[in-house]
């Protein structure tokens, strides 16, 4: 195939998984909502993806990380980013079946770092670990790569998402337990609207990056990599000299990750809603508010943090603030080996691919 017309298809198999992105997490931004009755799935499915559009325009910190800070360029392709994105969208539609709220994130990073490495023949040295750089904004000196912008935080999120939902609930619980429930359920439920759209914003802010830095970088190596030499005037677009996110990126990444929250993902939204802790709007926002400042706070320092991770652990830390036998531990059980098991799965997965591209003759 014609190395022009090969990158606009893996753009546009970026695109499926920002899709597949979007109706598989769409539990993260509206299950809550939905699982308290403060919304029909409609009205939630329509508030979602419009919070995931402005959330995704809200910032480049973690595209710039999962575009530049992760693999080394020099031993990318577009062939490499095509295989890294079929492990993805094959993981989420396989656990989006199933029903589990795995890490669309995660299942990225996988089938990045799984493709990166077979690209460049099993190199480790591929895969930028940790190193040190001083921010071209404020001057200060940070740190970059997979280390502290992916591993860290995907152990510590979780933590603060299950803490800070139990500290917010228990806080709440004091406020409110001179009020009658109605009112609570009356007031709650007229603030779930605004924490949910928070989530939602949060959402797009946090996942909605990500595919933006997969499709900077598939132009960026494409035009290094001279494939784009011969392309017509009216793609000039694409060219791009130096790693950057172009507005172009950002509003298409963020219509269609909106496009596929409208769409809905009702399987992993009833087992967040409903199946995994009874909840009362009083819950619901307790979890959003805590979920959706974690996506905030580390979406501003670059980190690549797992929108499901933190806002299931956020629903398990409220519903233990009353008493730890109000979880469903064995939902609990299922979803942390769901976790546990993306990134080496799409890694493998991805690495095979490679693999089996390079033996049929289609990469070197």
């Amino acid at each position: 195939m014609d190395p022009v017309y090969f990158l606009l298809l893996v753009i546009g198999t970026v695109l499926v998984f920002t899709f597949t992105n979007g109706f598989h997490d769409a539990a993260n931004a509206i299950a809550t909502v939905v699982g308290t009755r403060v919304l029909t799935p409609r009205q939630a499915v329509v508030m979602g993806a419009t919070t995931n559009f402005i959330g995704a325009l809200s910032g480049v910190a973690v595209a710039k990380t999962i575009g530049a800070g992760l693999v080394d360029s020099q031993f990318i392709t577009t062939s490499t980013i095509f295989c890294a994105m079929i492990a993805g969208i094959t993981w989420n539609m396989l656990t989006w079946y199933f029903g589990l709220p795995s890490s669309s994130s995660h299942s990225l990073l996988g089938g990045l770092l799984g493709a990166a490495f077979a690209s460049a023949h099993n190199h480790w040295s591929v895969i930028k670990w940790s190193m040190t750089k001083v921010d071209a904004v404020s001057g200060h000196v940070v740190k970059d790569g997979v280390y502290p912008k992916v591993i860290v935080p995907m152990i510590t999120s979780p933590v603060f998402g299950f803490i800070g939902g139990m500290i917010v609930m228990g806080l709440l619980f004091a406020l409110i337990r001179p009020l009658r429930p109605r009112f609570v359920d009356r007031l709650f439920g007229k603030l779930q609207l605004a924490s949910a759209s928070y989530m939602g914003w949060a959402h797009g802010f946090a996942d909605g990056q990500k595919t933006m830095g997969i499709v900077a970088l598939a132009c960026f190596v494409a035009t290094e990599n001279g494939d784009l030499k011969n392309a017509p005037s009216w793609l000039s677009f694409l060219n791009t000299p130096t790693f950057e996110i172009r507005h172009w990126v950002i509003i298409l990444c963020g219509l269609v990750m909106a496009l596929g929250t409208y769409i809905g993902g009702w399987r992993i939204i009833q087992t967040l809603g409903h199946k995994l802790v009874r909840m009362r709007p009083i819950h619901g926002f307790a979890a959003e508010t805590t979920a959706a400042s974690v996506l905030m706070l580390t979406g501003r320092l670059g980190m690549s943090v797992s929108t499901t991770h933190v806002i299931t652990t956020a629903i398990m830390g409220v519903g233990c603030a009353r008493r730890f036998s109000a979880l469903n531990w064995t939902l609990v059980e299922r979803i942390v080996w769901a976790w546990i098991m993306t990134i080496p799965a799409t890694a493998l997965l991805a690495y095979g691919l490679v693999w089996l591209a390079r033996a049929i003759g289609w990469m070197n």
